[in-house]
């Protein structure tokens, strides 16, 4: 009898799929003890939403780099889009509930996330701070239900960190305004209906317009060949001419403190963010380590292993632990900008550190869009540097320090 084996015969073990996704809660201090059930209710909402919605499909969204247009109109009618603003017809949204939900979504995935930061975080807040009676009647409703989709256009080609340097001019025209310049990485600026553009004005103050993307004038490019947030679309925009009537401009955007207001506001959101994306990180590991096997046992039965996810721990309690602290001094009106900058600084360290030592535990499965952590792993490097990059959220803290500011 031939004991040679068909040329077609499986020869080894396939390896077992694994099931990375299950909620841990780790919450070793407590930082979540006593938060209302309302608030609650929002990261719970937001964490069905990944589980059910998000997670069968996002690795082929992220891979192909498609907009998932589906998913934001589901944000809307979840009301998981509105990042705490008042909005008339809507319940009150805590803070936390905006902050919970949100570290639940980056939990998911970094671009959804992101689709509800530029809504709520950016476009919706600067239109309920900074806009008119009439343009909030206009756009805060369908911008909360995500019925259309708006942008925030502050960044240029040239002016990233020193975005109060910006170039685009609108200069005024009889009973209205001309716009013209350039803006870089504007989330849904190619896919949304309005976009709010930052502009100086004649009187060389920051003013802020609204700007319908379907304006003559408007041409946007969807940037391509990203690494990261591939989910989200942004976009190169020219302002060639764009002319506005009068009742464009937002009137309580006067100068670049009214921007600021608005990034200051949206950058404790981005730590949060950043907290779901080390959760997310945290879990995929904690799950992995027990599933896979190599040399006859779980890598959790390694004194390596165990201690990579006790630092790991260790790591995520103390983000929890500071990102709770601070919301609670925002809630009290009480958070400083160097604070909220702190909280950002930290965070997207944090995670960053700990995406890449997830990854690292994976060992080549950690490469894999599937298995979670390489998608966080590229996710986090844009949120750690949108809303002010490391270094300028350093200086900022850093004058704090001092009283000296060494921004050039």
């Amino acid at each position: 009898m031939s004991h040679a084996r068909s040329a077609n015969a499986a020869q080894g073990t396939e390896e077992p799929g694994y099931e990375l996704w299950e909620p841990l809660d780790p919450d070793v201090a407590g930082a979540f003890r006593g938060v209302s059930a309302e608030d609650l209710a929002y990261r719970d909402r937001a964490r069905d939403f990944v589980q059910n919605e998000v997670r069968p499909v996002i690795a082929g969204v992220w891979d192909r780099a498609e907009y998932p247009l589906d998913l934001a109109r589901r944000l809307g009618e979840l009301d998981l889009l509105r990042d705490g603003i008042d909005v008339p017809g809507y319940p009150r949204q805590s803070l936390l509930a905006a902050s919970l939900a949100m570290m639940e979504l980056a939990r998911g995935d970094g671009s959804v996330a992101t689709i509800a930061g530029v809504q709520g975080g950016l476009a919706l807040r600067s239109i309920a701070v900074c806009g008119s009676e009439a343009q909030r009647e206009r756009w805060l409703e369908p911008l909360a239900r995500g019925v259309e989709l708006g942008a925030f256009a502050l960044t240029e080609p040239t002016h990233g960190s020193d975005s109060v340097s910006l170039e685009t001019r609108a200069e005024g025209d009889g009973d209205g305004y001309v716009l013209t310049g350039r803006k870089k990485w504007i989330g849904s600026g190619s896919v949304g209906q309005i976009a709010v553009v930052w502009a100086r004005g004649d009187d060389g103050q920051v003013q802020g317009f609204l700007v319908p993307q379907d304006a003559p004038g408007y041409r946007a490019t969807t940037i391509e060949g990203k690494v990261s947030l591939r989910a989200i679309w942004q976009a190169d925009i020219v302002l060639d001419g764009v002319r506005l009537p009068a009742e464009a401009r937002m009137p309580g955007a006067n100068s670049f403190k009214d921007t600021a207001r608005v990034l200051q506001a949206t950058r404790l959101g981005v730590a949060w963010s950043a907290l779901g994306h080390a959760l997310g990180v945290y879990e995929t590991a904690v799950h992995y380590a027990k599933q896979r096997v190599q040399f006859g046992r779980p890598l959790a039965a390694s004194q390596i292993v165990q201690a990579r996810l006790a630092e790991m721990l260790s790591q995520l309690t103390s983000l929890q632990t500071l990102l709770m602290q601070l919301t609670r001094a925002e809630e009290a009106g009480e958070l400083t900008g160097p604070g909220a900058s702190l909280g950002k600084y930290t965070a997207t360290r944090t995670a960053r550190a700990m995406a890449a030592n997830a990854r690292d535990l994976l060992g080549g499965n950690g490469i894999l869009i599937e298995h979670r952590v390489a998608r966080h792993f590229a996710d986090i490097e844009a949120l750690h540097t949108y809303e002010g990059t490391e270094t300028v959220q350093a200086l900022i803290i850093g004058r704090e320090i001092t009283g000296l500011s060494a921004f050039a």
